[in-house]
């Protein structure tokens, strides 16, 4: 499974606007973000699936699909209920 491409970034921007509003988060670079100064959430994808790879418990990543709007939701909520 290889990083998001661009394309495949924007494919989820309206998913990243949401991530960008959570406070404590660092885009360190569009798709890849940072908590705390520890890489936290970046973004795979594997033919027309994407997926996010997040770090709730260091320092092992957890990958979750966030192709639709539900699994969208999903990562977002892991994120809310992480961060507090």
């Amino acid at each position: 499974m290889k990083h998001a491409t661009p394309e495949a970034i924007a494919r989820i921007e309206p998913l990243l606007k949401r991530v960008r509003c959570i406070e404590g988060l660092k885009e360190k670079r569009p798709g890849i973000y940072y908590y705390k100064s520890s890489a936290f959430l970046h973004f795979h994808e594997d033919e027309d699936e994407i997926f996010a790879d997040i770090k709730i418990e260091p320092p092992v990543f957890e990958r979750l699909p966030v192709t639709t709007k539900h699994q969208q939701n999903i990562l977002v909520k892991w994120i809310q209920d992480f961060i507090g």
